[in-house]
């Protein structure tokens, strides 16, 4: 009797019992869905979430421009190391030795590198820069003695350019490449004359006699002159020393050759100044007979980017007061 009564069919519930289950059912909905969605949410929440560390991470990794491990040249085996100058020999882009000399140390350190080839394509530039570069080409042709530099030149291999490619082993041009300019200059403009027409004033005041150095807006003195041209005849013999030293008795020296002509690749090569044509794809196959090319040319990350504009914003009064036309320049 008890249990017929506890189970009673829906015909026989009361209005009050049928309502109260109703309720019951839909809270029970309610709440069900409620958590659903909530948790639905939190995965939302937690997919976004590391959705943007993802995201912050793959940034931070092209911002400071890591490498993944195993990425090195090493895992390649046997090849031919290539190293690109393109452009001015200054002290950013491509030519600057902060660029060219890791490049170097790492072609020539890796044990799967056979030779190095150095591909150049410029019309010169700092003799600092290029005398760093060259100092330290001479000190990893000590240090591995098996290995051979080769440069190959493209379009243009001129004043700095060359002063580097002459401390290599072997020099390949193209025909019509454009090779030499042994010589320094150091150009700039005097606007004395304009200034009297004008009526302009300078008023330039210095601590020491010769602070105003090749100032454009001062007349130029003799001593001035004669002081600025000894210096760009130092520079020059040392740019004369690296090219004897480099090309040795392959070099067939005229009065010409050091007097800053530049010449085709043709030319260049019966003068000794070059040894011979190619590519580099042909200076790999013929000559280090390793096809395999992989490039160890420096690409500059964004931070090493952002860090030489704030400081050059921050040394720009200095270059400014000289002016970049009154430094030597070996183009």
């Amino acid at each position: 009797m008890n249990e017929t009564t506890s189970h009673q069919p829906d015909s026989r519930r009361t209005p009050r019992e049928i309502s109260s289950n109703w309720e019951r059912e839909t809270l029970e909905k309610l709440m069900f869905a409620t958590l659903k969605e909530q948790r639905a949410a939190r995965r939302w929440h937690i997919f976004f979430r590391l959705l943007m560390i993802g995201i912050a991470v793959v940034g931070l990794w092209i911002f400071f421009d890591l490498n993944f491990p195993g990425d090195d040249a090493e895992a390649l085996g046997r090849h031919t190391a290539l190293i690109e100058i393109e452009g001015n020999i200054e002290e950013e882009g491509s030519g600057a030795a902060d660029n060219v000399v890791p490049s170097l140390n790492k072609a020539f350190s890796d044990n799967g590198s056979v030779a190095v080839v150095l591909r150049i394509n410029s019309p010169g530039g700092s003799p600092v820069q290029a005398g760093i570069i060259v100092d330290e080409i001479k000190r990893l042709r000590r240090g591995y003695p098996t290995k051979q530099l080769y440069v190959v030149v493209d379009e243009m291999c001129a004043s700095g350019g060359y002063y580097i490619a002459a401390a290599a082993d072997r020099i390949f041009v193209n025909k019509a490449s454009i090779v030499g300019s042994v010589g320094v200059l150091m150009d700039g403009f005097g606007f004395t004359g304009t200034m009297e027409k004008l009526g302009v004033e300078r008023r330039l005041m210095t601590a020491g006699e010769n602070k105003g150095f090749l100032d454009p807006f001062s007349p130029q003195s003799e001593k001035h002159k004669a002081h600025a041209q000894a210096m760009l005849n130092e520079i020059h013999q040392q740019f004369i020393s690296v090219v004897r030293a480099g090309r040795g008795k392959r070099l067939k020296e005229t009065p010409d050759t050091f007097s800053g002509l530049y010449w085709s690749g043709a030319k260049a090569v019966e003068m000794g100044l070059a040894d011979g044509f190619g590519t580099v794809d042909s200076v790999a196959r013929d000559i280090v007979k390793v096809e395999d090319i992989v490039d160890y040319t420096a690409h500059e990350g964004l931070p090493e980017r952002v860090l030489k504009k704030f400081g050059a914003a921050v040394g720009e009064g200095a270059v400014k007061a000289m002016g970049p036309g009154n430094l030597p320049q070996l183009r």
